[in-house]
């Protein structure tokens, strides 16, 4: 089964832990991600950037706003995406990850949107 682990990160995180910190984080994450890789239940993993935007359509009309966004409460820096057996397993790994230090780690099972 495939379970995703999103990094929920409070939006000014990063700016105050400065570019030093930031890189020293940043390794520990790169280090995590190759335990995973050995252990061979990672698919994919990325470190987001907070700038985005959020596009919708209504009526036939797009509409895209640029972020970030000052209202929200939290940032998704990141992802790693797991082949694992049981939500206990990938709840076992998002335990071991450094992010849920200074971070939230969300647990979702992927499957189709109509279950």
């Amino acid at each position: 089964m495939a379970y995703m682990l999103l990094i929920v990160e409070p939006p000014g995180q990063r700016r105050d832990r400065g570019m030093e910190s930031g890189r020293a984080v940043y390794e520990q994450m790169l280090r995590y991600a190759d335990t995973l890789k050995a252990r061979g239940v990672l698919m994919a993993t990325q470190s987001l950037k907070s700038e985005c935007a959020r596009l919708s359509v209504r009526g036939g009309k797009r509409n895209v706003v640029d972020g970030p966004f000052t209202e929200a409460k939290e940032l998704v820096g990141g992802f790693f995406l797991l082949d694992v057996k049981t939500r206990e397993e990938a709840l076992a790994l998002a335990g071991e990850c450094p992010a849920a230090q200074w971070a939230t780690l969300e647990v979702r099972e992927t499957g189709p949107c109509y279950e």
